[in-house]
């Protein structure tokens, strides 16, 4: 009865309140899984850059993972495209959507500050250091940079990409070194491929499967290796190899395997206890 007597009393406020012409607001906080949401509090989130935003407040643990796809490697052919002149794959896909629709704002740096004209893009896209041309399938690297993070709200570990990196090789640019095509904002990139069906990674085994990039990136349907991740002097894993080493491409490439291992250990030891 008593139960009852309290919840009588409310609903009668409540009555009153509205026949005094007062409201009665519901505030809800803002979340993890919708963190721009309205409510007394004000929760920053990366909405430039990441497709599935994360409020700083929920990452325990975070850093910084520079990669690199081989569009050339067996795994990473249902990105590459078919045929001998790759007009499929994801890199002639970026290409239209930057020149041919302007829907993909293309940038000189990484730290996003120098956009670049269409004409400067297709520029660096199209010609090696020695003023030749190119073809599309020559352009087989595709870097990215993601964060790494443990979500406490969540008790999840998450790969948060923040941009992509479309990179001509150095065989390609005239054994020149390579060369920086532009920079994507990665939440830009997938915004715009998930609505675009025929740019799709492709299911060689079952393409009634077929997937949008943006479906492939968030199932990480790839191979990458690690090139960076975050450290005091800002250097590659190349650069951090010691210059007497006998073999310094593969020891860059095992210290950065290595280091794919210690993510995978450090994931497995968050439930040790």
């Amino acid at each position: 009865m008593k139960i009852l007597h309290v919840k009588f009393l409310g609903a009668l406020l409540v009555l009153i309140i509205s026949a005094l012409g007062g409201t009665v607001n519901a505030q809800v906080g803002a979340t993890s899984v919708d963190p721009t949401s309205g409510g007394d509090r004000q929760f920053e989130v990366d909405t430039v850059f990441s497709a599935h935003p994360i409020r700083e407040d929920d990452k325990m643990y975070q850093i910084g993972v520079w990669r690199r796809i081989d569009l050339r490697e067996k795994f990473n052919h249902p990105l590459y495209g078919t045929g001998d002149t790759k007009q499929n794959g994801i890199v002639n896909s970026i290409y239209k959507a930057v020149v041919e629709e302007n829907a993909l704002e293309v940038f000189a740096d990484e730290e996003f500050k120098e956009p670049l004209s269409i004409a400067d893009f297709q520029t660096n896209f199209w010609i090696a250091a020695n003023g030749d041309s190119i073809f599309v399938k020559n352009i087989y690297y595709l870097d990215f940079k993601e964060d790494f993070l443990f979500d406490k709200h969540h008790s999840q570990v998450k790969f948060d990409i923040k941009y992509l990196h479309l990179v001509m090789p150095s065989q390609t640019n005239s054994n020149a070194g390579q060369k920086t095509i532009a920079y994507i904002r990665y939440k830009d990139f997938y915004e715009y491929f998930k609505n675009h069906p025929e740019a799709k990674w492709i299911n060689f085994s079952n393409t009634s499967k077929d997937l949008s990039y943006s479906q492939a990136f968030d199932l990480r349907l790839f191979r990458s290796v690690v090139r960076k991740y975050s450290n005091a002097d800002d250097a590659l894993i190349a650069d951090m190899v010691d210059p007497n080493n006998a073999t310094p491409e593969l020891q860059a490439f095992l210290d950065g395997l290595k280091f794919e291992y210690d993510l995978l250990e450090f994931e497995n030891s968050l439930w040790e206890w």
